[in-house]
C-alpha cells in the first residue's frame, strides 16, 4: 500500500462531485410560482399579457421565452429577476440509502503521519464524508505543509489525546469524547499526545459547499 502526502489524501477524501452548471429551469420555475398562487394559465395569460398556448409551452420547455416574454412575467407575476430565475424548491423525500461499513472495512488512506479510513464509501453523491484517523504524528514538524481542503470539518476524539494545531488559533489539547467543528480551509494538523497512537473520527462536508 503506497503512501501519500497528508494533503493529497486530504483533498481526495473531501472531495466532491465535479463542479457543474445546472440547467436554467425557467419554465418549471414558472409553473412552481403560478402554482403557489393557485393560478390558472387564463389568470397568469391576463396578468402577463401572453397567450395561454404560450405560457403553456414555457412551462413545458417546449419554447424558451423571449427577452420581452420574460419582461412581462416578471411585471405580471409582481416578481423581480433573481426571483424568477432562482431554481425551483427540491421536494423533500426519502430515497432510503444505506452504506454499511464494518469494523476495519473502510477504505484505507495512509500517509507518514496519519492513516485515514474512509467510511460508507460505497455511497456516491454524499452530502457528508465521514472517515476515521489514526494519528501517527508525534510533532508538528513531521508536517511539510498545513493540512487544508474546502468545506467545514467535526471532528472527535475516540481513543487518545491529540493536539490540534491550527493556522490562525493556539494549538488545542483534546481528550477521549472531545469534539471540534471547523473551517476545514483553515491549515490545519493533529498529532498525537498519548501514550499510544489516538484515533479521531471526522466528518466533512462536500467541497461544494453542500451539507
Amino acid at each position: 500500500m503506497t503512501a501519500t502526502t497528508d494533503q493529497g489524501a486530504a483533498l481526495r477524501i473531501a472531495s466532491g462531485r465535479k463542479p457543474f452548471v445546472e440547467p436554467l429551469r425557467l419554465g418549471e420555475r414558472v409553473k412552481e410560482i403560478r402554482l403557489s398562487n393557485q393560478w390558472t394559465l387564463e389568470d397568469v395569460s391576463q396578468r402577463t399579457g401572453l397567450a395561454r398556448s404560450t405560457l403553456s409551452k414555457i412551462e413545458n420547455d417546449q419554447i424558451s421565452p423571449t427577452f420581452s416574454a420574460v419582461q412581462k412575467l416578471i411585471d405580471g407575476l409582481g416578481i423581480d429577476l433573481p426571483q424568477l430565475l432562482s431554481p425551483p424548491k427540491v421536494q423533500a423525500r426519502t430515497m432510503g440509502r444505506r452504506d454499511l461499513t464494518r469494523r476495519g472495512h473502510g477504505e484505507r488512506h495512509p500517509t507518514p503521519t496519519y492513516e485515514h479510513e474512509l467510511l460508507s464509501c460505497e455511497l456516491a453523491q454524499k452530502r457528508m464524508i465521514p472517515f476515521k484517523t489514526i494519528v501517527r504524528a508525534r510533532a508538528f514538524d513531521e508536517f511539510t505543509e498545513w493540512v487544508r481542503h474546502d468545506g467545514e470539518e467535526f471532528l472527535m476524539v475516540l481513543e487518545g489525546e491529540i493536539r490540534l494545531y491550527t493556522e490562525f488559533y493556539e494549538p488545542l489539547s483534546l481528550s477521549d469524547g472531545d469534539s471540534i467543528y471547523f473551517d476545514s480551509a483553515m491549515g490545519h494538523a493533529l498529532v498525537s499526545t498519548s501514550d499510544t497512537d489516538a484515533v479521531v473520527l471526522s466528518v466533512c462536508t462536500r467541497g461544494d459547499g453542500t451539507p
